[in-house]
């Protein structure tokens, strides 16, 4: 129990129990390899099938994301309190 830290709710984590997310991905697998072939007919560009695909492959970033944490929070906080040593030496010295 630190000074600065808050105690985190435990996480809720939800898993489905009827989705097969191994039988959706082979689905998706062979309708990819049809389309290839020729068997069905060409699907139209949806920004939707690109969205988050970077953020998937990239382990950092999906460990980030399933966190939640944003990173720029210790460097604000950094930045603050260097201001207000700033701060602080000026208004002791007379300089403001």
């Amino acid at each position: 129990m630190g000074l600065f830290t808050m105690r985190k709710p435990r996480g809720f984590h939800h898993t489905y129990i009827y989705v097969d997310e191994r039988k959706e991905k082979l689905q998706k697998i062979e309708e990819k390899a049809k389309r290839e072939l020729g068997m069905l007919p060409e699907k139209k560009f949806s920004p939707e099938d690109i969205r988050g695909k970077f953020v998937e492959q990239t382990t950092y970033l999906k460990r980030r994301k399933e966190s939640g944490k944003r990173p720029l929070h210790f460097i604000i906080l950094l930045f603050f309190i260097a201001l207000l040593f700033y701060l602080w030496y000026a208004i002791s010295n007379g300089i403001i």
